[in-house]
């Protein structure tokens, strides 16, 4: 009997029955073909729960940034998967992550999400542990006899944890390849966020904004193709204020996803996307200039940049404006002024919780021209965010439907190309950085993952 063609990008793949499906490395593999993926990929809980056990808790997941937790005791409380974590600096220095439990009967030790403290107590039964991990008191010591040791009983480390350049990642699988080996060619895209302060120090310590919406984690961000219809009002209000160095608007000059434009998207692997902005940012970066240069303080910044950084450099981070606008899998996003955190919640709920990113050694001014352009669009009163968040629930909504649950994602497989250290390049309408997000997904959810070296 003659085999049917295998499904291209243009071509419907056979229906699939998932509800009798075991999700096994075959299953897995079954739900993705050239151009397609099925829609259980985004509804199904038991592939869910494949997600937390097989990307949050076995490969890396970003944490924090140092500067959040710059003294002593100071500390956050972050999540990894279902996994409670405490994000701290201890009283020697040592940035640290341990599991938020107490080693007695599991509560939870850091009830806050932000603070500073020595020590972090049970409310449970007394337990009290050093920021450094250590138990230092039991209450009732003489209950546990000699035999007990509270060297054993200390808040659990994570595993493995792991900088670069400030951005602080976990892992619970000591197993893992190095950290720099996982960013890979992405690590030169954050690049362009810490160069772009001087001396390369950022401040996240002006607090955050969150966001909880209808729909799963993998609908988030690196998407070129929406803002012309998504976000077409705000678009049309960068154009008609185009002066105004107070919106996003003043790095977004013109616009950079139209059809015809010369943005691109790009995957470097390992799931790690962007939508590059470069050439479009560079033909009008004399725009930008001129606003910084009419902000107190803008004219020390750019000669700040050129003197750290070759000119060719300097050139790029000035027209990029601190936005590397990447998208580092599974969790971490930077996006014009902010760090983004993607914490899956369940099946089809999803919290992102941002973080304005501010310069160390600039003026006042400059920090609050970046503050109120974070605020323009993704602040609580922003223009954007609330689009997104509403497509994305309008998405999980369309997704249960059960008749042809295939879903198209091959815009620009016809023109992608490929640059010499394996970047996969597109226009910045092409889906480029979904079909990069779930070659990565499918690898860690069907085994260990096998990740590229950049």
């Amino acid at each position: 009997m003659e085999r049917a063609a295998p499904p291209g990008p243009h071509r419907v793949p056979d229906r699939l029955d998932v509800a009798r499906s075991r999700y096994d490395a075959a299953g897995l593999r079954s739900l993705v073909a050239p151009g397609w993926v099925h829609s259980a990929v985004y509804t199904d809980p038991r592939i869910f729960e494949l997600e937390l056990e097989r990307i949050f808790h076995k490969g890396w997941v970003y944490i924090g940034h140092e500067s959040e937790i710059a003294k002593s005791g100071e500390f956050r409380r972050r999540q990894m998967g279902r996994q409670p974590v405490i994000f701290v600096r201890g009283q020697d220095g040592e940035v640290r992550v341990f599991l938020n439990r107490c080693r007695h009967r599991g509560a939870i030790v850091c009830e806050v999400d932000e603070g500073r403290d020595s020590y972090f107590r049970c409310w449970y039964h007394g337990w009290t542990y050093s920021n450094s991990g250590e138990l230092v008191s039991v209450s009732g010591p003489d209950g546990y006899g000699p035999s007990f040791d509270a060297r054993e009983n200390g808040l659990t480390p994570v595993p493995r944890v792991a900088s670069y350049r400030g951005f602080v990642f976990a892992t619970l699988d000591d197993a893992v390849p190095p950290l720099e080996h996982y960013l890979g060619g992405a690590a030169k895209v954050i690049d362009i966020l810490v160069d772009s302060a001087p001396r390369g120090e950022l401040l996240v310590r002006s607090g955050s904004n969150r966001t909880i919406y209808k729909g799963n984690w993998k609908q988030v961000g690196m998407d070129g193709y929406h803002p012309l219809f998504v976000h077409a009002s705000v678009l049309a209000t960068w154009e008609r204020h185009s002066d105004s160095g107070h919106s996003l608007g003043a790095t977004h000059s013109a616009n950079p996803f139209n059809f015809d434009g010369v943005s691109e998207t790009r995957d470097f692997g390992n799931g790690h996307t962007m939508l590059d902005f470069l050439k479009h940012r560079l033909n009008h970066s004399g725009k930008f200039r001129s606003i910084l240069e009419n902000t107190p303080g803008g004219a020390d910044y750019i000669e700040a940049l050129y003197a750290e950084h070759e000119e060719s450099w300097a050139d790029v981070l000035l027209a990029m404006a601190g936005d590397p606008h990447v998208g580092i899998f599974p969790n971490l996003q930077l996006i014009n002024n902010q760090i983004r955190i993607v914490n899956p919640i369940s099946v089809d709920e999803t919290e992102v919780v941002m973080f304005p990113v501010l310069f160390a050694n600039v003026s006042p001014e400059i920090n609050a021209l970046r503050l109120r352009q974070h605020e323009s669009f993704y602040g609580p009163a922003g223009s954007g965010s609330t689009d997104d968040a509403e497509i994305f629930e309008r998405v999980q909504k369309g997704l249960g439907a059960s008749i042809d649950p295939w879903i198209n994602i091959s815009r620009g497989m016809n023109r992608e190309r490929v640059e010499a250290d394996g970047t996969i390049v597109g226009h910045i309408s092409d889906e480029v950085p979904q079909r990069g997000q779930l070659k990565q997904w499918l690898t860690m959810m069907v085994g260990r993952p096998e990740f590229e070296e950049g």
